[in-house]
């Protein structure tokens, strides 16, 4: 069965975001990951461990429409290719499983699949940050 891990939203200001979840959610940073061309931070309330991923993409001059805003939910699985498979065998079009590292760190190994409305839903791996 899959579990429900975060969903990703893009932000234009990340510190007013971050001020936002943690005022009006009580949502707290639990894990960062910093790029040159974004940062990706993880937010998670006290008791539950659903996060939400705000994506800063670095160097944007204009605030996201909310039609470019919605990025994808997340679910994790303990094989992501056995999943893919899965998908695939039920008529869906999955994309390729891809592996996201930091030199050669690998930080999770995923693929995407979009619902019969469009929105993309990525899965990914038991690995590391993703449980």
């Amino acid at each position: 069965m899959a579990k429900l891990i975060h969903t990703m939203i893009r932000v234009f200001e990340l510190e007013r975001s971050l001020r936002f979840y943690a005022a009006v959610l009580d949502m707290k940073e639990s894990h960062r990951l910093d790029f040159p061309e974004f940062t990706l931070v993880y937010l998670r309330a006290a008791e539950g461990d659903f996060e939400i991923e705000l994506t800063l993409n670095k160097g944007r001059e204009d605030e996201y429409s909310h039609g470019t805003g919605y990025g994808h939910v997340a679910v994790v699985v303990p094989d992501v290719s056995s999943k893919r498979a899965q998908v695939e065998a039920l008529g869906y079009a999955p994309t390729a499983v891809k592996e996201f590292k930091r030199g050669d760190e690998l930080l999770a190994k995923f693929f995407f699949v979009q619902d019969p409305d469009g929105y993309k839903i990525e899965v990914l791996e038991q690995h590391g940050h993703y449980r």
